[in-house]
């Protein structure tokens, strides 16, 4: 390639201490079961201990360090038959059934079938925890009182006036709390919690316009056009997505 890095689709370049910078035409997900890989990518370095993996979607510039004794497992996927979640390099973490069934594909001969459920268990799950919206909690009384509602009943509709009221605190004093503590505003730390919880309910096949009365958005055109603003795709593309792995 012209800026130097080389295109690779085979394991000619990788020795037993890691290899130089190169892309691949798949999608590869790479992941220490001993020992420890840095791995160098445009958007970072990454450090991979068991039971942290790494996903390097096809096209992405990466090179990588093993340390002695290391044992790497490395998993292909073509980008035409899977559809991966992730547009740049992503950590996530595996359980110890996923860990037991990448080590159990070094032992024996791949099939497509075996692929499809691989790469279902290395995304759908993870997409559901991992995409979550990050979600601060507040330390006073009176916010943690209201975050902790929320968190149980997405759907309560009282606004910020109204649960200081309840509370005999001053809004602007809530409202104050929670940027302070959060780092959000009230509106948009609901409006987090309420997404983050329909992320399960769509998963469970629900229809997106219950899911949005479900979590408390007044309407479903605005569950939709903040599940686009935060997460980049609507809740339906995201629900197709998750159960197109699943069925593979």
């Amino acid at each position: 390639m012209a800026d130097g890095t080389r295109r690779v689709t085979d394991e000619g370049a990788i020795t037993a201490t890691g290899h130089s910078t190169h892309v691949h035409d798949f999608h590869q997900f790479l992941y220490a079961a001993l020992g420890r890989i840095t791995v160098t990518t445009p958007h970072g370095e990454h450090q991979l201990t068991a039971p942290l993996g790494l996903w390097l979607p096809a096209g992405t510039p990466h090179s990588a360090r093993f340390d002695p004794e290391s044992l790497v497992v490395a998993e292909a996927f073509d980008p035409a038959a899977h559809l991966l979640p992730h547009a740049r390099t992503t950590e996530i973490r595996i359980d110890d059934t996923t860990r037991r069934r990448l080590l159990a594909r070094t032992r024996g001969a791949d099939t497509e079938a075996g692929d499809a459920a691989m790469f279902a268990a290395l995304t759908c799950v993870r997409t559901r925890r991992e995409v979550r919206l990050p979600l601060p909690r507040p330390t006073s009384e009176a916010a943690l009182a209201v975050a902790g509602t929320l968190l149980r009943r997405p759907d309560d509709q009282r606004t910020a006036t109204e649960w200081a009221e309840s509370l005999y605190v001053s809004s602007t004093s809530l409202r104050r709390a929670f940027r302070s503590e959060t780092g959000l505003p009230f509106s948009e730390w609901r409006t987090r919690v309420r997404l983050n919880h329909s992320l399960e309910l769509l998963s469970q096949g629900h229809q997106v316009g219950a899911v949005a009365a479900k979590v408390g958005f007044t309407s479903t055109n605005g569950y939709i056009l903040a599940f686009r603003r935060h997460f980049g795709r609507t809740p339906g593309a995201w629900s197709k997505e998750c159960a197109g792995r699943s069925a593979g």
